[in-house]
Order: C-alpha cells, then sequence, then structure tokens
C-alpha cells in the first residue's frame, strides 16, 4: 500500500460524549450535542481527503437500556439534526443514509429521515448514521428476509447474505476507527468489518479533531492488506 493511499469508506464508533460531559458536569445530551459539531467536521475533512464513504454509530439497539431523558433527548437530537443540516448536505453534495431498526422509532422521526434521504439522494459522497443499530439483529433481519424470499438452505452463502443487508450497495469500510479509549467492537457492522483496518484513540469523540483524522489515514496507508493471503 502507497504511503497516500485513502481510505474509501470510513466507519466510526463515535464513543466518549457522555464521559465529556460529566467532565465538564453537563447532562449528558451536552455531550451528544458537542458530538453533533465534531460529526459536521470529521464529515468535512474526511470529503477533502477522498473519503467517499463515512459510517457512524450514533444509536444502538442496546442504548435503549439507557435512561429514558438521554434516549428521548436522543431522539430529539437526531430529528433537529437531520431538520437543520439536510440543506447543507444538498448543498455539498452528500447523500444521507440511516441504517438500523428504522421502524421501531416514532412516526415523526421516520418521517423526519424519509424526507431527508429522499432530498439528498443525489449526492455524490454518502454519510450513513447507524441508528436503533446492532451488527447482530441486521444479520438476524437479513437472514429472516431471505427465509421470506423462500430461498432454499444450499442456496444461502455469503453472498446472499450480503444482499440482504441494510445498504447492499455500500461497499464494505475500509478503516474502522474506535474513539474514547475502548478496544472493542461493539456490535457495528459485524458482517462488513471482516477486513477492516482498525485504529483506536483514547481521544473522546467531542474533542476527535481533523488531525486524528489524519493520524488514521496515515496509520490505515502504512499497513499492507492481506486479506486472508
Amino acid at each position: 500500500m502507497t504511503g497516500d493511499a485513502v481510505p474509501g469508506h470510513i466507519a466510526i464508533v463515535m464513543d466518549g460524549n457522555r464521559r465529556w460531559a460529566r467532565k465538564r458536569h453537563l447532562p449528558a445530551i451536552a455531550g451528544h450535542r458537542a458530538g453533533v459539531e465534531t460529526i459536521r467536521r470529521t464529515l468535512r475533512h474526511a470529503r477533502e481527503r477522498g473519503v467517499r464513504y463515512l459510517t457512524l454509530y450514533s444509536f444502538s439497539t442496546e442504548n435503549w437500556k439507557r435512561e429514558p431523558a438521554e434516549v428521548e433527548g436522543l431522539m430529539r437530537l437526531l430529528e433537529e439534526t437531520i431538520l437543520r443540516e439536510t440543506d447543507t448536505l444538498v448543498r455539498d453534495g452528500v447523500k444521507l443514509r440511516v441504517i438500523g431498526r428504522v421502524g421501531e422509532l416514532s412516526e415523526r422521526l421516520r418521517k423526519a429521515i424519509g424526507a431527508a434521504v429522499l432530498k439528498t439522494e443525489g449526492g455524490r459522497d454518502t454519510m450513513t448514521i447507524a441508528f436503533n443499530y446492532g451488527g447482530r439483529a441486521e444479520i438476524v433481519d437479513a437472514v429472516r428476509e431471505i427465509v421470506r424470499e423462500g430461498v432454499t438452505a444450499e442456496a444461502i452463502d455469503e453472498e446472499a447474505i450480503a444482499r440482504h443487508l441494510y445498504a447492499p450497495d455500500i461497499p464494505d469500510p475500509d478503516l474502522f476507527i474506535r474513539t474514547g479509549g475502548e478496544l472493542r467492537v461493539s456490535n457495528f457492522l459485524l458482517w462488513q468489518v471482516a477486513y477492516a483496518e482498525m485504529w483506536a484513540t483514547p481521544v473522546l469523540w467531542p474533542e476527535f479533531s481533523v488531525k486524528d483524522l489524519d493520524d488514521a489515514i496515515a496509520a490505515f496507508a502504512s499497513r499492507e492488506r492481506r486479506f486472508g493471503r
């Protein structure tokens, strides 16, 4: 791999919003709001570097276990952010995708998501938000859809499952970034990250800078990707 190689698709576990807020004696939602600002600059810089796809882990299927006030705040924050940012995404040529069990969200939030996805569909680059998402749930949903189609057991292979994932048209991530110091995949894109390069940082997501992104891309460029060979 050459020193100037850039990943076409970066997936990020945006960890550390709540810890960032606690350090400042703020409510958890303040950390999530600060994290939205980080998304803006990360998306902008990633596109400037030539990254075509950015997938962000925003709300997992396990996050429903959090305090009701925080969950409700996250739902409002997603809706507010979508309504505020859609025109900017259109202007900048960014297509919005939302993956996960979207059908379990409120009707109001589903409508906001649907309208934004439709309005941005002409974008050249893609930002995907994983919301009410779980990697295991995605695989379960894919298998259920295959069974509904009446596919025989012998006909089920890796390609069949991949075609039934939430976003089968998006290439697998080349680079998987996790902020906040943890070293776990945390049920994110379990199928898709099979051969992704991993990069972790102790930096909390609201403090993740363009230099941090450049460091991750530089680490990616320095590695030789073997794909099992």
